[in-house]
């Protein structure tokens, strides 16, 4: 494995860690909010489930970015392509935009869900309004989503002699 290996190893890495932690810290705080609700409404679990279960998404999406980024080493399947420094930062670069916004959206979206849930006890009829609301905040996650995918797939990976 070369330095350029390395470094985007580290980009994949840091994809699936900050989307993935933003997404747990998001869900584990929309689930409180669902938690006291349900104590008094439980009829209301399906529909606070979809709101709690909007913020995990961020953390799916690091995952393909990461996973992606070892498909394209050949990391998975035996021998790892070894590539040059400069690909290796490209790809790291690459991989930061779904790793920082995912991180941050995936919190700020966890915000949105938790108003959704307090909405949702005081008025049920607001459901499909309160999905909106949180689904807003997902569309910056996509966007870096598909700035992430797009770039890391688009390389052209030439093996380092």
């Amino acid at each position: 494995m070369t330095m350029g290996n390395f470094y985007a190893i580290l980009g994949a890495a840091i994809a699936v860690i900050l989307s993935g932690v933003g997404s747990a810290i998001g869900v584990s705080r929309a689930g409180q909010a669902s938690s006291a609700l349900l104590t008094k409404q439980p009829e209301k679990f399906g529909k606070v489930l979809i709101l709690q279960l909007l913020p995990s998404t961020q953390g799916l999406y690091g995952f393909v970015v990461g996973f992606m980024v070892l498909i394209q080493l050949n990391a998975l399947g035996g021998s790892m392509t070894a590539i040059s420094d400069s690909t290796s930062w490209l790809m790291f670069a690459y991989c930061m935009p779904i790793a920082l916004v995912g991180l941050g959206s995936a919190l700020m979206q966890s915000n949105v869900a938790i108003s959704a849930i307090n909405l949702l006890g005081k008025q049920e009829k607001m459901f499909g309004r309160t999905i909106i609301m949180v689904a807003l905040v997902e569309i910056f996650a996509i966007f870096a989503f598909i700035i992430s995918f797009l770039g890391v797939m688009q390389l052209n990976i030439v093996p380092v002699v």
